[in-house]
């Protein structure tokens, strides 16, 4: 069983896994860094050339005579602006990296889940599932600017901002900036470590809440049928519930932390100003050094709350990245071997061969099951519900492997085969027909998407589709709606074995394909698919017996197990389960 991997700590060997998105554009980085580190030297020079102004302003106002030092106010607004304007250039440069690493980045997830097979899927939760991706993206682009344009900057600008202190004034400057950099990070750092379960906590209730919406809406209308709106509202209301109160103990863990840094900020620029003032009093320092030591202070605080809300967010998109990551770690249980190949051209036929087959050990499924569909040939499968038909379509598409036993196409085993090429030969059309959110020409043309228009209307016509497309105002072009809400179930399944003659495969399998049919229609269409079927193997597997009259064999399975083979006619002579199967439905269809 699939599900999300839960940590108590966030994982920093995530960070590792950006590495590889961000090598791709590492020209790109390199000079986006170039035109941070001039950006920030601009910025440090600033407080600088602020001190020279000061000093010179001092000096004449002492002479009575107040000469402006018009260079260094030009030096001042040249700084001034050059930190602004390379960071924006950083930016600008910088700007294709984040957003191209984010499309690669979402084209890797949706490419993975498509690869994953159909347990995980069956086992999924959409609503949960979509916001770990949305998260995880938003996640992966605050950290791809952080780590290039925030740690590495700040921690310089600190080192310049120390630097200058130990040149110029008295160390008691450098400790206590040293001091209070370092309680500073060491306070964030626990801190955000205790508020990282409330993060957590807070995203686990935010995907409850999302997929209980979710669930609802896809199923709107089993509620509508139960009349459980008020039922439906109920849940989703405690789980807004639930969702507000950690957001709000989250909310109250971050005013801790903020609260906590704005202390340390505040305290220890009071002790380096008051002593500043002192040294000014004492004549050992300048008005310009006391206005230096404030900005300077400034640029190394303004950088330093930064630093604390980098690391703050870090972990929270770290622990938002991690569910997406750990859709990346899942290994799809259905891979292609390495000597997988291509089915050839000329292989046809079906072959199961003592398969035997479980999806939990404890409830087999089917039981050492052999026959085969030679090549053009016909053969249905039959039975109760439950009784391991449908497994058999889905161990030869290759959604699952068989636990013992093999299944041959022609003389290959389906496991040594590429799933490509096996699934591209196979045509399905399955009893539950899901629809795109798009028109009618455009779930056809599904089937094949280089297909002609003229090919569309073909498929449509053999299907029995198109009288009933030529009646809509907007015909091909009308919108199926939501899962395809908008069209009756029948013509659901008149779509899906259009699309699938569309296809052109070697081989059909049909999973109960006209049982949502009216007899007349489904008549029709079986006429139909017996001109367009002639001369390719085919499988049926049926529950409506009256679809399979013509196959050139049945095979009745029970309990996972064949109990009976044969014609239609030599069935009914058996006086077996097939003759009783066909008793009660020819009594129901009387009735």
């Amino acid at each position: 069983m699939y599900g999300a991997v839960q940590r108590s700590n966030v994982d920093w060997r995530v960070l590792a896994k950006l590495v590889p998105y961000l090598w791709l554009f590492r020209i790109r980085v390199g000079f986006a860094l170039v035109l941070l580190i001039i950006a920030k030297l601009a910025n440090v020079g600033v407080p600088v050339s602020l001190k020279y102004i000061v000093d010179s302003l001092d000096k004449s106002l002492a002479v009575q005579a107040v000469a402006v030092p018009v260079a260094m106010v030009f030096a001042y607004g040249i700084l001034r602006f050059s930190s602004v304007l390379f960071g924006e250039l950083r930016d600008a440069v910088f700007g294709r990296v984040a957003e191209r690493t984010l499309s690669r980045l979402g084209l890797t997830v949706f490419e993975h889940l498509h690869r994953l097979d159909l347990e995980y899927h069956l086992s999924r939760k959409t609503g949960g599932l979509s916001r770990d991706i949305e998260r995880g993206t938003s996640g992966v682009s605050f950290l791809l600017r952080s780590l290039v344009f925030s740690v590495v900057p700040i921690l310089v600008e600190v080192a310049l901002v120390i630097a200058i202190f130990a040149l110029q004034f008295d160390l008691i400057f450098v400790w206590i900036t040293l001091f209070a950099v370092v309680v500073y990070i060491g306070f964030s750092v626990v801190v955000t470590n205790w508020r990282t379960e409330f993060v957590r906590a807070a995203n686990m209730k935010d995907n409850q809440a999302n997929t209980r919406a979710i669930d609802s809406l896809l199923n709107y209308e089993t509620v509508k049928y139960f009349n459980n709106e008020h039922y439906e509202s109920k849940l989703y209301a405690a789980n807004l519930l639930e969702r507000e109160q950690a957001k709000v103990t989250n909310h109250l863990s971050l005013a801790a932390l903020n609260s906590g840094q704005a202390l340390i900020i505040a305290s220890s620029i009071a002790v380096m100003m008051l002593i500043a003032a002192y040294q000014v009093q004492d004549g050992l320092m300048t008005l310009g050094d006391l206005a230096m030591i404030n900005a300077l202070m400034i640029q190394v605080f303004i950088p330093l709350n930064a630093l604390g809300f980098v690391y703050r967010e870090m972990k929270r998109a770290l622990a938002d990245v991690e569910g997406m990551f750990d859709i990346l770690d899942v290994t799809p249980a259905i891979q292609d071997s390495d000597h997988a190949e291509a089915l050839p051209v000329g292989a046809d036929g079906i072959r199961f061969d003592n398969v035997s087959f479980s999806y939990h050990p404890d409830r087999p499924i089917l039981k050492n099951v052999s026959f085969t569909v030679p090549a053009g040939k016909k053969v249905a499968i039959v039975g109760p519900s439950g009784a391991g038909k449908s497994t058999i379509a889905r161990l030869l598409f290759r959604f699952y492997e068989a636990n013992e036993g093999d299944i041959y196409i022609g003389d290959h085993a389906v496991r040594d085969l590429t799933q490509d090429s096996l699934r591209a030969a196979i045509g399905v059309v399955p009893q539950d027909t899901v629809l795109f959110n798009d028109t009618l020409q455009e779930n056809i043309r599904y089937g094949r998407p280089d297909a002609s228009e003229q090919e569309i209307l073909d498929a449509s016509q053999h299907a029995m589709l198109s009288a009933f497309i030529e009646k809509l105002p907007k015909g091909y072009n009308t919108l199926v709606g939501e899962r395809g809400l908008k069209v009756s179930g029948g013509e659901k399944q008149r779509i899906a074995i259009a699309r699938t003659l569309l296809k052109r495969p070697r081989i059909f399998l049909f999973d109960e394909s006209t049982s949502s049919l009216d007899s007349r229609t489904e008549q029709a269409i079986n006429q139909s698919l017996q001109k367009i079927a002639r001369d390719h193997t085919t499988l049926m597997i049926a529950h409506r017996l009256s679809t399979v009259v013509d196959c050139d064999e049945i095979i009745v399975l029970e309990e996972g197990e064949i109990v009976e083979r044969g014609s239609h006619d030599d069935l009914l002579k058996q006086s077996g389960r097939y003759q009783d199967m066909w008793r009660v439905q020819m009594h129901s269809e009387t009735e």
